[in-house]
């Protein structure tokens, strides 16, 4: 089993760290293993999920046509009804 040897940990923080240990009834080597334990397991589990734009790339997809832009914008304005229900206004 590996050694790790942690420098120029402040005060304040070294003393939650006591202050937690205790109340768990842990040594503090113990309560540092715990706490990276529970960071790791978080991290990897957040890693997982997808966010939402992950899942908005997902939704979308490649659109390949060999036409070029104006004669796609020609088939969709003759793709177009006239309609004569909206001329009076609303």
């Amino acid at each position: 089993m590996a050694n790790l040897q942690i420098k120029g940990v402040e005060n304040r923080l070294y003393e939650e760290i006591k202050r937690m240990a205790a109340d768990e009834r842990r040594s503090v080597s113990q309560q540092v293993l715990f706490l990276l334990r529970e960071y790791l397991a978080v991290r990897h589990q957040t890693k997982r999920l997808r966010t939402p734009a992950l899942a908005l790339l997902e939704l979308s997809g490649s659109w390949a046509d060999d036409r070029d832009a104006d004669s796609i914008i020609l088939e969709i304005k003759r793709g177009r009804k006239r309609s004569r229900r909206l001329e009076k206004g609303l």
